[in-house]
């Protein structure tokens, strides 16, 4: 017998009741300790960007023929932690799969958060930060424009793009919450502050109507966007002529590497979530398995891909490409290829038993290992292909110095920074969304009037 999608047969009220008190609830010791510490870290971030650009690029272990270093792994990895949200609240969305509503809110907001992560990466690698506006087609008295022929504009179209719907979508969901909350304020700050985000929502027939207009056609626009942004990202390596890069399987491969590593990420964050504020009964286990399948599915896909890698480079006789995939697995980054392997192939195959994938310390853990191990994939498509190129006498070996481990760290550190105060401040929870899948929603129910 399936899960239900919310347990307990909470009524209307009780929803509102329950996801409101955690944003109208005071500031407690554990929450300021906790941001103070992951804020610090936020600050050690930006503390390390500031030191790059006073000494620059130079500080970090990037070398030749490493030009591209950890941060765009880092870009790359941030690029894909943002897929899963806009695929479980626009494609989930069209496809009218119900048991989106519980998990749809926290995603969106770590989707526009990872993005924000991941946007900083290119501005800071490009060395000469004063003039990175050059990178936008904005008019200027040098008459510098970009050049579009090249894949790393092609970056900054897509994920500005990609940005500007999921924030346009993820507010768009919240308007009839911010009423809610607008209308449960007890400070003038509070009222006034939640009224100007709720844009005048009053909940009434018309408004309903443009509002779902509106959702399902931001929804039919970040469609395309899921599948399109990281195939963009993919061809920055595609369409050179690197061996390890120069192949037509990554555009799909780094798709489901995305939402492998995005659900990977709200399955981590979730359970956190629904543990310290008690929202069990809301995101039930039926929506983590549910997660726990589509991470199973495009595990499996990655795996595929990893797979068809090694055949085409033996396929194609092409020496260089045979060689670039002998060091992947058995030179000097051995030891990062099969962490990627143990963690994304290996680890996913726990969830083809229901005890496992019904099992919160199981999932928790593997979600965690399966992001150590999409990190450590960017790591070895960048690095290992970069450090032995055609010549002998090209040949590299990258060493991460204190600045590129302290960015690193600093990006999660801002991650989590921002969604912890998402967590405070907005609601975690679709409340409009949440009540529209309860029996009571159903206009023939016939249970009692709530």
């Amino acid at each position: 017998m399936e899960a239900p999608l919310i347990a307990g047969s909470p009524s209307f009220g009780s929803i509102t009741e329950k996801v409101s008190s955690i944003v109208e609830a005071k500031f407690s010791l554990v929450w300021l300790l906790w941001f103070g510490f992951i804020s610090s870290i936020a600050l050690v971030f930006f503390g390390a960007i500031g030191y790059v650009f006073w000494e620059g690029i130079g500080v970090w272990g990037n070398n030749v023929p490493n030009g591209w270093g950890w941060p765009i792994v880092n870009f790359v990895f941030w690029v894909g932690i943002g897929h899963a949200g806009t695929l479980i609240s626009a494609i989930l969305f069209l496809f009218r799969q119900r048991w989106r509503t519980s998990i749809n809110r926290s995603a969106e907001a770590m989707t526009i958060f990872a993005v924000i992560c991941a946007g900083i990466f290119p501005g800071i690698h490009v060395g000469r930060i004063w003039v990175s506006y050059w990178m936008f087609p904005l008019p200027n008295q040098m008459d510098m424009w970009p050049n579009f022929r090249s894949p790393l504009m092609w970056d900054i179209f897509a994920v500005g793009s990609y940005f500007t719907v999921s924030l346009l979508f993820w507010y768009v969901g919240l308007i009839p919450d911010f009423g809610t909350l607008r209308d449960r304020a007890k400070s003038k700050i509070r009222q006034f502050i939640y009224g100007i985000l709720a844009v005048g929502w009053n909940g009434g027939n018309r408004q309903w109507r443009h509002y779902e207009k509106a959702y399902l056609l931001l929804a039919g626009l970040a469609t395309p966007l899921v599948l399109s942004v990281h195939t963009v990202v993919s061809f920055d390596f595609a369409t050179s002529v690197i061996p390890g890069w120069h192949t037509t399987i990554f555009p799909p491969y780094f798709v489901a590497g995305a939402i492998f590593s995005g659900f990977a990420m709200v399955m981590t964050l979730l359970v956190i979530v629904r543990k310290l504020y008690s929202l069990e009964h809301i995101i039930t286990m039926r929506h983590l398995e549910n997660m726990n399948k589509i991470m199973l599915v495009t595990g499996m896909m990655v795996g595929y891909a990893y797979g068809c890698e090694f055949f085409i480079a033996w396929y194609s006789g092409n020496d260089y490409e045979m060689a670039a995939f002998k060091n992947r697995a058995f030179g000097h980054y051995a030891w990062g290829y099969w962490i990627m392997v143990s963690c994304n192939v290996l680890v996913p195959q726990l969830f083809w038993f229901k005890r496992l994938r019904t099992s919160v310390p199981v999932m928790f853990v593997a979600s965690i290992l399966i992001n150590v191990g999409m990190w450590f994939e960017r790591f070895v498509i960048i690095i290992s292909s970069l450090s032995q190129d055609f010549l002998p006498g090209s040949w590299g070996f990258f060493k991460p110095t204190l600045w590129d481990i302290l960015i690193l760290v600093g990006s999660f550190g801002l991650f989590f920074t921002l969604f912890t105060l998402f967590a405070r401040f907005l609601p975690l929870i679709s409340m409009a969304e949440v009540k529209g899948v309860l029996p009571q929603a159903d206009p023939h129910h016939q249970g009692e009037s709530t």
